[in-house]
């Protein structure tokens, strides 16, 4: 009973402490190894439309990308890339949803659904449509029309 009764004591503490937390988190960036950074950069610019920014005094095997809301996708040239898997993946939302899918046709970039249909696109529960494209080093990315 007294195991119990100090077990009940250690989970009620770090319960209520975890309630407490008044940390205030936003996201500030992504990093992503990639093989050859001149085309993942190009993949960014031009079919993504992210700004480049100044690196911040890296390397310039380390480019910066900034999306409209200041959060930054950092690339990295890197001859080991991991494994990519489409339920690990990157979101991104515009109010634009059916005209990006008409500029990636019109590229001969290949989209899909999450279940994998290309050139189609779902519907989330919550009623958020989306899609799901690769970039040049296979990292999954899903473009979705939520109002954030």
């Amino acid at each position: 009973m007294k195991k119990l009764l100090i077990i009940l004591i250690v989970f009620l503490g770090y319960n209520s402490s975890a309630q407490t937390n008044t940390f205030s988190f936003s996201k500030d960036h992504d990093a992503l190894l990639v093989q050859d950074l001149s085309r993942s950069a190009k993949f960014y610019s031009e079919v993504l439309g992210l700004e480049e920014i100044d690196n911040g005094g890296l390397p310039a095997s380390i480019r910066w990308f900034q999306l409209i809301d200041s959060v930054q996708i950092h690339l990295i040239e890197s001859e080991e890339i991991p494994a990519t898997h489409k339920g690990v993946h990157m979101s991104l939302n515009t109010s634009e949803l059916d005209k990006f899918m008409k500029f990636l046709q019109e590229q001969n970039i290949d989209f899909e659904n999450w279940p994998g249909e290309s050139t189609n696109t779902n519907t989330r529960p919550d009623g958020v449509k989306q899609i799901y494209l690769q970039d040049p080093d296979g990292y999954w990315i899903e473009i979705n029309d939520n109002q954030l």
